[in-house]
């Protein structure tokens, strides 16, 4: 599972802006009518028009969340970052798969701490030690790394699953530190689903039902639900 994680991972393309997207009337706002104008340019800089917004790197609409990865040279649906572990940005289309690579990760580190562990207290507490220092180097060594992997990664895990929780990504969570409301919060059980799907058996495997691709919009990475009472004029 944990090697099932990281090539989906690595291989999983995070969502990439359609190259005839237009956005809607009221994007933000989950409305669907098409931005119908003769000249689009003129929106590049229109401070009127504060919820369309555009890329000037790779100049076409950016949906909303999409945000430009200087690194890929692209925008990416839903960016969350550019990690350099999987050498490839983590979005919409592969946030889950990222998700679920951290958590095998942690229980893979895990496991190996906890059979260390006897080696490693006898390694202080054993007065003749039949091992080479080879093999206890190497021991101490190993259960030291894998302890400080572990905690690493839950507590990146854990930071990752608040986002989560919140509806919200790495990049928003740190553009919207002064928000008090955030539009896209619909409550922690339909944040999760809109990151796992609906699926319990899913949830833990890097793929998605099929019939939640169709059901819930965000999984395509273009359309977001937001709070109903939210107002519009916030933005």
């Amino acid at each position: 599972m944990l090697l099932w994680s990281y090539f989906s991972v690595v291989f999983t393309d995070p969502g990439s802006v359609p190259p005839n997207w237009r956005p809607s009337i009221d994007e933000e706002r989950g409305e669907s009518d098409p931005l119908t104008l003769p000249d689009s340019s003129g929106l590049q800089s229109d401070p009127s028009n504060p919820r369309i917004r555009y890329c000037r790197k790779c100049d076409h609409f950016k949906p909303p969340r999409c945000h430009h990865c200087s690194v890929c040279g692209r925008c990416v649906l839903k960016m969350d970052h550019h990690c350099v572990w999987v050498v490839n940005c983590v979005g919409a289309l592969n946030y889950k798969y990222f998700l679920l690579f951290l958590f095998y990760t942690f229980l893979e580190t895990s496991v190996v701490t906890l059979a260390l562990l006897p080696h490693f207290i006898a390694f202080f507490t054993d007065g003749d030690i039949p091992d080479t220092p080879g093999t206890l180097a190497t021991t101490f060594l190993s259960f030291v790394l894998n302890l400080a992997f572990s905690l690493s990664v839950f507590g990146f895990l854990i930071l990752h699953m608040s986002l989560v929780a919140a509806n919200t990504t790495t990049i928003e969570a740190y553009e919207k530190k002064t928000t008090t409301k955030w539009h896209f919060d619909l409550g922690r059980k339909r944040n999760f689903e809109q990151v796992f799907g609906t699926d319990k058996l899913y949830w833990f495997i890097p793929a998605y039902l099929e019939e939640d691709k169709k059901r819930i919009p965000c999984l395509n990475g273009l359309d977001y639900p937001v709070r109903p009472e939210f107002d519009s004029e916030a933005f």
